[in-house]
């Protein structure tokens, strides 16, 4: 202990933002280096995930969710990947061994043993462990059990979730997946890197049309990460008997208005009745059994080259509230990490 620093630095609530999340209503503090108790371990974060969700914690959370709301004061938290430094005797973990966590937003943690999951070998890069993929495998696979000749819409396509959704519902057998995003240039960029048939553009004309043009056929599968116009495209484009599987509501937590701790959305009954549609909600914290699975298919394809792991890097933890917004505001594709 006595080779390690006395200070650790974090990123702390300033105050409850008006609109989307700006660097200014964040601040990063130096506290005293977190000493562990019985039975605690002590984590040196390298990395850590930048991710729209806080929006809703920071605007008050919203019932049922598992995560407290953060208040002015409060550290921010969410996944991270860290180096442990010291580990209790029966813990099964040693010093130098990689864990993952959900203390991030930090660079030392103190939290319970069996608050680690060591990373293994399992995956060719540890920060590969904070891929949102686990949400799109698991909605697939289980809420819209994707398979041959299916045309899938996803919306949200360039985000964290949905970078990695659109090359899973082809490797599961998806003949055509359409995204969507609110940028003309991640369009293309979602075609050519993302392995997508097409996007179409939000604030480019009506979702509805862009939809119809780009999947004349209609559409077997929704993997909503939007909810809002895309939803109401999405009902519009459904053949019948079509799958939705719902897992964000980006159309909320990224509105420059309002908290971020809602989504409404209205829909046209009649077409949910007619077309049969089927929809439910999926999410993988309620589904411990998806993560062995996910993470045993996603290293086998990350090894074969089948998939990659598209993400933005940002060195340092000054840069995460900066990061923070730029994410929110659609600046970057892909998942945003801060490396440490």
């Amino acid at each position: 202990m006595s080779q390690l620093p006395r200070i650790s630095r974090e990123v702390r609530l300033a105050t409850v933002p008006a609109g989307l999340p700006r660097a200014e209503d964040f601040t990063v503090v130096e506290v005293p280096l977190p000493v562990p108790g019985d039975g605690e371990v002590l984590v040196r974060n390298r990395f850590f995930l930048v991710f729209a969700a806080l929006r809703t914690l920071l605007g008050g959370g919203v019932k049922g969710t598992p995560f407290p709301p953060i208040l002015p004061g409060d550290t921010l938290f969410g996944a991270a990947i860290g180096e442990v430094v010291t580990a209790p005797d029966g813990s099964g973990l040693r010093p130098g061994d990689l864990v993952s966590h959900r203390l991030g937003w930090r660079e030392y943690a103190v939290l319970a043993a069996a608050d680690c999951t060591p990373l293994g070998d399992a995956l060719p890069d540890p920060v590969a462990h904070l891929a949102q993929g686990r949400t799109a495998y698991g909605a697939l696979t289980r809420g819209a059990k994707v398979g041959p000749g299916d045309t899938v819409f996803v919306s949200g396509g360039a985000g964290s979730v949905g970078s990695l959704a659109g090359r899973i519902a082809k490797l599961l057998g998806a003949e055509r997946v359409i995204g969507s995003t609110g940028s003309p240039e991640k369009a293309k960029r979602m075609v050519a890197e993302l392995g997508y048939d097409a996007a179409i553009v939000r604030g480019a004309g009506p979702l509805t049309e862009q939809l119809a043009v780009a999947a004349p056929d209609g559409i077997d599968v929704l993997f909503d990460n939007v909810a809002g116009e895309d939803l109401r495209a999405a009902v519009a484009a459904a053949r019948t008997g079509a799958r939705f599987v719902l897992v964000g509501a980006l159309s909320g937590q990224l509105a420059k208005d309002g908290s971020g701790n809602a989504a409404p959305v209205e829909l046209d009954a009649y077409q949910l009745i007619l077309k049969q549609i089927t929809m439910r909600g999926y999410s993988a914290m309620g589904d411990p059994e998806v993560q062995p699975e996910w993470i045993d298919r996603f290293g086998g394809w990350l090894r074969s080259g089948a998939i990659d792991f598209p993400y933005v890097r940002v060195e340092g933890i000054a840069q995460a509230p900066q990061a923070l917004h730029e994410m929110m505001t659609g600046r970057h594709l892909g998942t945003v990490v801060v490396a440490l």
